[in-house]
């Protein structure tokens, strides 16, 4: 099997690739059009010059490599506005494409936190419902996921025919070796993690640039998340 699991930033993503990490069936691959995405678009994200040295950026070799198997299963995360104009999208019809999403208030103001406020492209809700149009799949919260870890990956599990195994629920503090280069910047909260967080609090209050790009950006969470697994 392998998965794809298309998500935004700022997303429970990593949380999401460290628990099918921890199953031995599992291989990962984290975020591997990011460099090529980067390189095309000289997007000034941070690090990018590092990415860019250390990571492929050549999309055919990496579309290439997504069609590898994995141990016996394969984990891609993948962001949706990585995948740009011209880049392959062949390897993914023969995945189990997943779809992660969040509100958008909580989106911005994680990654606001990392970087500055966003704009509505560098958030992936418009590039997300875009290519759920095109080629389908599951639809999964993660605020269901954080408040019953156990119960929706249980229901996940499920819907994809995979049996879910109690190692996904927990992992070891720190980074993995699977990690992007760009873990050091961005996933500072998941390596002091061991698991899950709990249930989220109240929607931010934003305001703004912020409050605009959440207006554009809540059509697209909308629709994807009618069609969420419950």
């Amino acid at each position: 099997m392998r998965i794809a699991m298309w998500s935004g930033p700022r997303n429970l993503s990593t949380a999401m690739m460290y628990s099918f990490g921890n199953r031995a069936d599992f291989s990962v691959m984290d975020e591997p059009f990011y460099a090529a995405y980067l390189a095309q678009t000289g997007s000034p994200h941070p690090m990018s010059d590092q990415i860019i040295a250390a990571h492929p950026t050549d999309p055919v070799k990496i579309a290439a490599s997504c069609l590898n198997e994995g141990a016996p299963h394969l984990y891609m995360k993948h962001m949706p506005h990585h995948m740009l104009d011209g880049f392959p999208m062949d390897w993914a019809k023969d995945c189990v494409n997943i779809h992660l999403i969040r509100h958008p208030a909580r989106v911005i103001t994680s990654y606001t936190i990392k970087r500055e406020i966003p704009t509505f492209e560098d958030i992936g809700f418009g590039q997300q419902t875009a290519l759920y149009n095109q080629i389908g799949g599951l639809v999964i919260d993660s605020s269901d996921i954080r408040d019953d870890p156990e119960g929706m990956l249980r229901k996940l599990c499920a819907a994809i025919d995979l049996a879910f195994d109690p190692a996904m629920l927990r992992w070891l503090a720190g980074g993995r070796s699977e990690d992007g280069v760009w873990a050091s910047h961005w996933y500072g909260a998941v390596h002091q993690s061991t698991g899950f967080a709990g249930a989220e609090g109240a929607l931010p209050k934003l305001s703004g640039k912020a409050h605009d790009v959440m207006i554009q950006a809540q059509p697209h969470y909308d629709l994807l998340y009618g069609q969420r697994v419950r």
